[in-house]
C-alpha cells in the first residue's frame, strides 16, 4: 500500500522579518478530506504561517508542495488559482452589501456579450440561496445585506464561497473566536462537512475545545517553533492544553506561587502573634 501524498505541505519552512525570526523550522502536512488544527496561544506565529500559506509572505527558509510539487506564490491571487482560500477573522465581508453580492464579489456571473454583458443577478441569487441551503442557513431574501445575519451566518457565507469557487485547501483563521456557543457550533458542523466533501482544512485556534470535536491531527506552535504534529488518537485533551499553556512554566508557577503563599501565611501570623502577646514592661507597669 503507498503511503498518501500530501495536499499540502510545509517542509522547514522559516519566515524572518529583519532580525525578528517569526516562524522557525516549521513542517505540517494537510491531507485531502481531513482537519489540521493548528494550536498555539497570541504570539505563537499562527497568522504568519497562513500567510505564508496563502501567498502573502513568502518563506524565507524552506520549501512549500502542494499536491507534491514545490511551489512559490507571487500574490494571494496565485494562491487562490491554485485552490487554496483562506477565510480571515475580518472575512472580507461587506456588511450593508447583499449576500449574494458578498458570494460573488469579485466573480460575478454574467450574461450576454460585448456592450450587452452585464451581470446576471438571478442567477447569483438562485446560487447563493442553494448554497446557503446546502450548510442549513434558510436565507429567505439572498438581496439582504449580509450584516444582518448571525455572526457564524457570517463565517458560513465566506466558507461556502470559497468551497463553491473551487477550493482544495480551506485556511479557517480563528472562526470561532467570536462566537457563542450555538453559532459556532454551525462553523465547525460545516467544517466537518467540508473535511467529509475531501477538502484539506487547516483551522486556526487557541480554543482546544473547539478544536477537538473536529480535528484530526494537531500541530502546536509556541513562540514561532512547532512543539510537533500529533495524530487525534495519540494525543488526550488535557495533553494538547497542557502543551499550549506550557506545562513546565505552569509547574514553575505554582512552585513560586505555593512559597508566596507560605511566606505571607506566616508574615500575618508574625504579625498576628505581635498583637496579641503583651510585652514584659507593660506587664510590669500593669501590676505596679
Amino acid at each position: 500500500m503507498s503511503e498518501r501524498t500530501p495536499m499540502i505541505e510545509m517542509r522547514n519552512v522559516s519566515k524572518h522579518f529583519g532580525s525578528v525570526i517569526a516562524l522557525n523550522d516549521i513542517s505540517m502536512q494537510v491531507y485531502a478530506g481531513e482537519v489540521m488544527c493548528l494550536l498555539g496561544d497570541n504570539g505563537a506565529g499562527k497568522s504568519t504561517l497562513i500567510k505564508t500559506l496563502s501567498g502573502v509572505h513568502r518563506p524565507t527558509h524552506g520549501e512549500l508542495l502542494l499536491d507534491d510539487r514545490p511551489t512559490r506564490f507571487k500574490s494571494p491571487a496565485y494562491a487562490l488559482d491554485a485552490g487554496i482560500a483562506t477565510v480571515f477573522q475580518d472575512l472580507a465581508m461587506i456588511p450593508l452589501m447583499s449576500i449574494t453580492r458578498n458570494f460573488f464579489m469579485g466573480r460575478e456571473p454574467t450574461v450576454g456579450w460585448g456592450p450587452m454583458k452585464r451581470i446576471d443577478w438571478k442567477h447569483a441569487d438562485r446560487v447563493a440561496k442553494e448554497e446557503m441551503a446546502k450548510i442549513g442557513i434558510d436565507v429567505r431574501d439572498p438581496g439582504q445585506p449580509v450584516g444582518t445575519l448571525s455572526g457564524g451566518e457570517r463565517q458560513c457565507v465566506a466558507i461556502a464561497r470559497a468551497v463553491y469557487f473551487g477550493a482544495k485547501v480551506l485556511i479557517l483563521d480563528e472562526p470561532t473566536s467570536a462566537l457563542g456557543v450555538k453559532q459556532a457550533s454551525v462553523v465547525l458542523r460545516y467544517i466537518a462537512k467540508a473535511r467529509a466533501n475531501g477538502l484539506a482544512v487547516i483551522f486556526i485556534t487557541h480554543n482546544v475545545h473547539h478544536a477537538f470535536p473536529v480535528a484530526d491531527a494537531f500541530t502546536l506552535l509556541s513562540r514561532g517553533g512547532s512543539l510537533g504534529t500529533f495524530r487525534k488518537e495519540d494525543i488526550t485533551r488535557e495533553e494538547v492544553l497542557n502543551m499550549m499553556a506550557g506545562g513546565a512554566e505552569l509547574e514553575s508557577l505554582d512552585a513560586e506561587l505555593a512559597e508566596f503563599q507560605r511566606s505571607d501565611g506566616e508574615h500575618k501570623r508574625a504579625a498576628a502573634g505581635d498583637e496579641v502577646a503583651p510585652s514584659a514592661s507593660s506587664t510590669q507597669a500593669a501590676r505596679g
